[in-house]
């Protein structure tokens, strides 16, 4: 499997943006998605994740609310809406799959897109 972020960008605080991470390969039923996210200085950490089969997301406290996690099965594709970016969503957003049991735990997931940046300024 080979994941491909895009959509990363510089915008405001409070503005949004929607980031796409396009599979190719076999996506199978067991598999979630999920995005992470690597500020400068700090460790990769959990943004939001979501089943393949069946659709259930999952999100980290900080952007509950603000984002929004879906999957367009056909195209293999899974999005990453992002409304009322503030500064400290500053990252490189990176797309992971996998047969995770723990979505929140980097170490689980199987494969990795290349990140995408996303800068907000205040």
């Amino acid at each position: 499997v080979q994941l491909q972020a895009s959509g990363g960008g510089l915008v405001q605080a409070g503005d949004s943006l929607k980031l796409s991470c396009a599979a190719s390969g076999r996506i199978s039923s067991r598999y979630s998605l999920g995005w992470f996210r690597q500020a400068p200085g700090k460790e990769r950490e959990f943004a939001a994740a979501i089943r393949w089969n069946g659709g259930d997301t999952y999100y980290t406290d900080s952007v509950k609310g603000r984002f929004t996690i879906s999957r367009d099965n056909a195209k293999n594709t899974v999005y990453l809406q992002m409304n009322s970016l503030k500064p400290e969503d500053t990252a490189v957003y990176y797309c992971a799959a996998g047969s995770v049991i723990r979505v929140g735990v980097r170490s689980e997931y199987d494969y990795w897109g290349q990140g995408t940046l996303v800068t907000v300024s205040s």
